[in-house]
């Protein structure tokens, strides 16, 4: 886990990435963040600006992400999670750290693991 991570990262400390850094660093691979030293969730980088998120459960949420400013926010395609979800990204020794618009002490998010593969989308009611 990258904990150590943390505590290097101050609350909006620095200046947060553009959007156009943020596509060219995100396009393509999945992160992995946690919060407090636990995993959180996952979300796929897709052309177009399209993503995928998963609380680690199995379960995929598609969506799109856009810029507003210095926001890089988020909105989904059904109503699993009410958006839009605005976020600052942070890059802090190669990796990327977002504190969440509005309320930074309560939504801090840092990459523990990044990947060329897809998330596993399992979906509901998969199986027999």
């Amino acid at each position: 886990m990258f904990c150590a991570f943390l505590p290097t990262m101050a609350w909006g400390n620095g200046d947060p990435i553009s959007p156009e850094e943020f596509e060219r660093i995100v396009t393509g691979k999945t992160y992995t963040y946690a919060t407090g030293g636990v995993a959180y969730g996952a979300e796929a980088y897709l052309k177009n600006r399209r993503v995928q998120w998963s609380f680690l459960d199995g379960e995929c949420t598609e969506g799109e992400w856009y810029a507003s400013g210095d926001d890089i926010c988020f909105v989904y395609d059904d109503d699993s999670i009410p958006g839009p979800q605005c976020w600052r990204f942070y890059l802090s020794d190669g990796r990327l750290a977002a504190e969440f618009s509005g309320n930074p002490i309560s939504s801090f998010l840092y990459e523990t693991e990044r990947q060329s593969e897809p998330l596993q989308c399992l979906g509901p009611n998969i199986g027999v």
